[in-house]
This record gives C-alpha cells, structure tokens and sequence, in this order.
C-alpha cells in the first residue's frame, strides 16, 4: 500500500465502480485553511495577501453548535463522495450520483487525552441531509478489533483526514462511497483502486442526525453566510470610499459596468439520490 494509510487493507467483496473524475477546483466550493485541512476557527478567505482580501470569520465560526460540548474544528472541506441508497440485501447500494459532500471532522481532547472524534456530513444541495459519526476509545476498540486496524485511537482522527485529503488529491485511486439506508443509517466506505483490484481501506458508521440538531445546523448555517455578506458588504463600502478619495473617474467606470455572470462559476445543484428514501 502507499504510505497513505497504516491500515490493513481488506479486500472487498464487492466490485466498486470508479465515479466519473472530480476536479477539487470544480464545484468544491471554499475550502478553509491550508491545503491539508481546516486552518482553525477564523481563518481568513481570499487568495492575495491584501487586508481588502481577508476576512476573520473567528466570532461567526465559533457559534457553530457543533461546538457547543468544548470541542474543535480539524478539519472542514468539501469531498468528492459517490452517494448510493441502499436497496439490496448484500449492504451495497446501486450506482449513485458524485456530489461535493462538506466533511466536518471534530475532536475532544487530543493526543493521549483524546476523549472523542466526530464527523458531519452535509451538503449545500439538500440543506436537510445532516448525518453524524460519533466515535470514542470504548467504540473504537470493537471497530479496530472488527476491521483489524493498526492504528491506536489517538492516531484516528489523522487517519480520517489522509484519507479525505487523498480522495481530493487522488480522486480515480481513492474512492469515498456513502450508502444510505432507509433507517436513517449509513456508512462511509474508503477504497483504492489497485487497477487490478478494489480493497476497502475503512468503514465508518453514520446516522442521520435528530431533527433539532438538522434545525440547529440550518439556522448556523443562514445566520453565518447573511453575517459573512453583511461583512463583505462593509468591506465593499470602504472599497468604494477609497477609490471615490484616490480616483473618482474609476469609481464611476466601476458603477457603470454590469458585474458579468459565467455560468461556469455558478453553483451546481446536482440531482442526489438520497432523495429516493
């Protein structure tokens, strides 16, 4: 195996089929941080190193209620995920679609103290799909024993983010499958495409979470994007101050542009299939 993952692998019993090719720089939305994952709660957006660029979203990160209980943000990206429903007695689900699936991944603790790990799916398609994953040393022991892992619990959460990162990087050789079941469970599938075989590198248990939780989320996540707009908007302002002090021609030039629309860059809403229970 590649240096990815200090798993032992297990051949799957099934065949996967490989989703079509996701480039992270196509429908991936914003990702937050460094390359690797999350940059910590108020990390700045923008590309240039401009102060009229960034934005510290610090006070408006921290009213996430997933972080309620004390814990922390390691990482949040959107993930190419194949999402299928479960409809056969064998726990496969037919071929699904390929969407960008947000992944929030959050600790307790950390290193030896590492009390618990947590990880939210949602999606900016279905504002409803909310499910979680819960894990601490006491489940984590059965799952290690049951997958034969080779990794201790403190070394968890740093697995899970290899192998969203790689699915990003790597998306024809590793795979993130999602089968949804009709009881409102379901699990994350992790494989590699050796060409000449599939081999599931790890299997994580979802649920769908709780109606008040799904509330909670959706409200965070209007409240957060109107309080991101009405800061953008400021910075808009004070743009548009200096430009009409330094260069009042300019500012008029601006003003009488239409701003232009591509629709290359305009969000994609796909057509999911976990519509279908």
């Amino acid at each position: 195996q590649r240096d990815l993952d200090p798993l032992r692998v297990r051949q799957l019993g099934r065949r996967c089929r490989l989703p079509m090719a996701f480039s992270p720089s196509c429908g991936m939305g914003s990702t937050r941080g460094s390359v690797e994952g999350y940059g910590g709660p108020g990390a700045s957006y923008g590309a240039g190193g401009s102060a009229l660029t960034q934005f510290d979203f610090s006070a408006i990160d921290e009213m996430d209620p997933a972080l309620s209980s004390g814990q922390v943000i390691l990482y949040d990206r959107e993930v190419p995920f194949e999402l299928r429903v479960h409809s056969s007695g064998d726990g496969n689900g037919d071929v699904g679609t390929l969407e960008a699936v947000r992944v929030k991944v959050m600790t307790l603790g950390e290193g030896a103290g590492l009390v618990s790990v947590t990880a939210e799916l949602t999606s900016e398609s279905d504002l409803f799909f909310h499910h979680a994953h819960v894990m601490d040393a006491r489940s984590f022991r059965a799952v290690q024993d049951q997958q034969r892992l080779m990794v201790d619990f403190a070394e968890y959460p740093a697995v899970l983010v290899r192998m969203l990162n790689a699915c990003i990087k790597e998306p024809h050789t590793h795979l993130a499958v999602v089968v949804l079941g009709r009881d409102g469970r379901s699990h994350l599938d992790f494989i590699q495409n050796l060409e000449y075989k599939f081999v599931e590198l790890l299997s994580v248990q979802f649920s769908a979470s709780a109606d008040e939780a799904v509330r909670q989320a959706i409200s965070f996540r209007y409240n957060a994007l109107k309080s991101r707009v009405a800061l953008m908007h400021a910075r808009l302002q004070d743009v548009n101050a200096l430009i009409k002090l330094k260069s009042p021609a300019l500012l008029v030039q601006l003003q009488r542009s239409p701003p232009r629309y591509s629709p290359a860059h305009a969000p994609s809403t796909p057509t999911s299939v976990r519509h279908a229970y």
